[in-house]
């Protein structure tokens, strides 16, 4: 699953095949503590996230978006966009 991002956030980019590999990096982290998670990729403008077979993607697509949201606010990032004040930048998924 895709989301795009509301500006270019990683300026290179990011894999992680596993919790361990993803231990440093907050939004990874957190993405892969939600449980169900193989990889995480981060470029520019948008995460991309692959589950294991048996996980819904009902049940891991809100909990995904609110660590990016998280993870804008708090690394403060958020502050950098164009007109936001926050993560109030629409974050979108796309199953491509």
């Amino acid at each position: 699953m895709k989301f795009e991002l509301p500006a270019r956030i990683f300026p290179k980019s990011l894999s992680f095949a596993s919790a361990q590999d993803a231990a440093a990096h907050p939004l990874a982290a957190a993405i892969f503590a939600l449980g169900g998670v193989y990889n995480v990729f981060m470029v520019q403008n948008f995460v991309t996230v692959n589950k294991l077979p048996d996980v819904t993607w009902e049940a891991l697509l809100e909990p995904i978006q609110e660590c990016i949201e998280d993870f804008l606010l708090t690394s403060r990032l958020a502050a950098h966009l164009p007109g936001n004040s926050g993560a109030s930048g629409k974050i979108v998924s796309d199953m491509t």
